[in-house]
């Protein structure tokens, strides 16, 4: 899945070109795809204590999981349906929403900073600093020249997160226009739903071929041999866990973590233990 859905390095997605519906690679269907997604929990939860436990003896490997998309792209239902195979204790999610008046007092990645997994972890960002290349871009929040000076930024803090040990996995949750829509009204269609919808998603969608752009932009801008950025198709959630439940394996088991070594007797502790009343 790692090749089948990166981006090329320096090309420009021409995502209204791009089928949101696809399922590439995808192990046949919806039934097919819940039963493979489950079939992976073992797994992703053995590789998620390995790496854990290889940071109690020092091994400063950690993983972050980045998700954009556009709103109802699924960001929370990946959280919901593949991150829930990890032990809570080893697994930090963070959801960034329009900065705080602290935040917007500091450089736009203070807080990204301050939300980073720790060696041994799984952080998972619902929206991350890309949002300061986006909605900044199409809201005009900040100047032109300060936005452009922000891809080269990001490239560079994605870089030290590298060397530092992190791998940093982000999935665009390529969403269409229309499926948007369906999921919206099915919101305000039920009462239990209505808390998620925002008048301003509305907004939003009139403003579908500008943000549709900056993501081409930041997509093309931040895709780099150390940190591609991985295109999952989104109108079908099921496929959508499944693709991203793909990666985070894939991504887990080239690191390979190990648990440690004891660093005492194991047969003498064993046959203390037994002697013990």
């Amino acid at each position: 899945m790692r090749d089948l859905l990166r981006l090329p390095v320096g090309e420009r997605p021409e995502l209204l070109t791009q089928t949101a519906e696809a399922t590439p690679g995808g192990p046949g269907g919806r039934s097919a795809g819940h039963a493979a997604t489950d079939a992976m929990s073992k797994r992703l939860a053995g590789l998620q204590e390995r790496l854990h436990a290889a940071a109690t003896v020092g091994d400063r490997r950690r993983v972050l999981l980045v998700l954009q998309g556009m709103d109802t792209s699924g960001k929370g239902g990946t959280v919901k349906h593949v991150v829930r195979h990890f032990n809570p204790a080893g697994c930090r999610v963070h959801g960034f929403k329009a900065p705080t008046e602290e935040e917007r007092g500091h450089d736009f990645l203070w807080r990204v900073r301050k939300a980073l997994p720790e060696p041994g972890e799984i952080g998972v960002f619902d929206r991350s600093h890309y949002e300061d290349v986006l909605v900044a871009r199409v809201r005009e929040l900040a100047p032109p020249s300060e936005i452009e000076g922000r891809y080269d930024r990001i490239n560079d803090f994605e870089r030290s997160l590298t060397r530092d040990g992190t791998t940093v996995l982000k999935c665009f949750l390529h969403l269409s226009y229309e499926e948007q829509k369906r999921r919206l009204l099915k919101r305000l269609g039920h009462p239990d739903k209505r808390w998620k919808f925002s008048p301003g998603d509305i907004e939003d969608r009139a403003l579908w071929p500008a943000y549709q752009e900056a993501y081409e932009i930041a997509l093309e801008r931040c895709s780099t041999a150390a940190t591609p950025w991985y295109l999952v198709p989104a109108d079908h959630k099921w496929y959508r866990n499944w693709a991203i439940g793909r990666l985070l394996l894939e991504h887990l088991e080239v690191l390979d973590p190990q648990y440690p070594k004891p660093d005492f007797d194991v047969a003498a502790c064993r046959k203390r233990l037994l002697k013990a009343p």
